[in-house]
């Protein structure tokens, strides 16, 4: 007897409830980085700073990824269609594959441009101290923003906007890097100014090789966690009538899971007592886990072979 039962929910409360956070916080991040990256790029040329200026053009960057979150939001919430059968919340893996890749090309052109900068260090000038109030703004801000847009990523629980987050940290990082680089030009030491934004080009690309790597594997069906496959056997096996189970599987789709697994139920029982103890299994791994999707597989067992195999 072989049973198989699904279920692919529909946009909830709380999928809502996560979508208008995500949004909200994620426009607070676009106009904080509309101020910063035109304030940082104007005045580090006028002040002559190279390092205030990469600084700026990583605010650019994270405008942009705001841009790439806000859309991929709106395309995950879509509801599953003849082309996407499960749903559209790999737009989530997506994007964070795509704000993974802009860090990383940011952070080598960051690199490349400050590298430059050493083949003649005689011409690199003196900034001006405007320069270290504007690095020290950004450094508050960023890093308010990046408290503010972590703690509402971790209680929404998106994996795409912790990556933005951390964007935002790696923006603070980026700015105390770039006030000691001036603070250090200031006191008759303009090479500082370029090693910073030579410092602010690895934190940069660093962090983008790190969001587009996992990412990627997020895309090519990398299974949940140990600790979270575990929780979810843990509620399987607590469900009456679930005698054991085998093959338990599991793939990422955008943050949430989605399940496959193998019951093994009393083979005495009818088939629509075996259903229900498949769909009450379901049930309750959807209400515990983030889970988009659980396919029950029903093996019927006779208890002395379960017996055996509890013993074995």
């Amino acid at each position: 007897m072989t049973i198989h039962t699904s279920h692919i929910p529909h946009e909830d409360g709380d999928a809502v409830a996560r979508s208008k956070a995500a949004h909200r916080s994620t426009m607070v991040s676009v106009w904080v980085n509309i101020f910063l990256a035109t304030a940082q790029v104007l005045i580090g040329i006028f002040a002559k700073s190279q390092a205030l200026v990469a600084d700026g053009v990583h605010s650019l960057s994270d405008l942009l990824s705001d841009f790439v979150v806000l859309m991929a939001g709106y395309q995950s919430r879509k509801a599953p269609d003849a082309d996407h059968q499960y749903g559209h919340q790999r737009y989530e893996n997506a994007a964070s594959l795509v704000l993974g890749l802009l860090l990383l090309a940011v952070g080598i052109g960051m690199l490349w441009s400050a590298a430059v900068k050493f083949h003649d260090p005689s011409a690199i000038p003196t900034v001006h101290s405007i320069a270290l109030w504007v690095a020290f703004t950004a450094l508050i801000s960023k890093e308010l923003l990046f408290r503010f847009m972590l703690a509402v990523a971790q209680r929404v629980r998106s994996s795409m906007l912790v990556a933005n987050a951390w964007h935002a940290r790696s923006d603070a990082a980026s700015s105390l890097v770039v006030a000691i680089g001036i603070i250090g030009n200031l006191m008759g030491y303009p090479i500082l100014d370029p090693i910073a934004a030579l410092i602010v080009g690895f934190i940069v690309g660093k962090m983008g090789w790190s969001f587009a790597w996992d990412s990627l594997h997020d895309l090519m069906d990398r299974a949940a966690g140990v600790e979270e496959t575990e929780a979810i056997r843990a509620t399987l096996l607590a469900t009456p009538g679930v005698l054991a189970l085998h093959d338990l599987r599991t793939r990422k789709m955008g943050d949430l899971i989605v399940v496959d697994v193998h019951l093994e139920v009393d083979g005495h029982m009818n088939v629509f007592a075996a259903h229900d103890i498949a769909e009450q299994a379901r049930d309750n791994v959807m209400n515990e886990h983030q889970v988009l999707h659980v396919m029950t597989h029903i093996d019927p067992v006779g208890l002395e072979h379960h017996r055996d195999h509890v013993t074995a």
